[in-house]
């Protein structure tokens, strides 16, 4: 049985929308925010590698690629290599909007948890770097022991 309810997920979700609401006043969405994020972390990245990361077809990748170039959140160089490509990399506009989508999350996170007593605070906000990195390091191995406990998850059910 799932003792947290997802209550993590169920705020990760409430943030998101405040996030993406917040986004909007800004003339940036969701899809479009994904695009920037992915191009901030891999700066000369091409519009093919993109659309592969993305799971995108070829239009809307050129679409939103063409959009965000005109609103000044990325520029294109050619590839000396292939003059059918461009590489495409963030500006400093883009630097600013992931400024901006942290500041919207660290606003909502602070009010969310304004009202607990302090001493409860630093308890939590421990517990949650404990699960966190937890996590992390879980990721980083590629998720060993979480997929062999689904497996077992899914054998018990299966001979049910």
């Amino acid at each position: 049985m799932d003792q947290t309810k997802r209550e993590i997920t169920k705020i990760a979700r409430e943030v998101n929308k405040f996030t993406v609401q917040s986004m909007k006043e800004e003339g940036i969405g969701t899809a479009e925010f994904d695009f920037i994020h992915l191009v901030r972390h891999h700066p000369g990245i091409t519009q093919a590698d993109v659309r592969e990361a993305l799971k995108i077809d070829k239009g809307a990748a050129a679409r939103r690629a063409a959009r965000l170039e005109k609103k000044g959140y990325l520029r294109r160089k050619p590839n000396p290599k292939d003059r059918r490509s461009q590489f495409i990399y963030a500006t400093e506009k883009a630097d600013m909007l992931k400024m901006s989508k942290q500041s919207i999350e660290t606003v909502f996170y602070e009010w969310l948890l304004s009202e607990l007593p302090e001493q409860e605070k630093t308890s939590f906000c421990k517990t949650l770097d404990k699960l966190y990195l937890r996590s992390k390091k879980q990721s980083r191995a590629g998720f060993p022991d979480v997929s062999a406990l689904i497996e077992t998850k899914i054998r018990e059910n299966f001979n049910e």
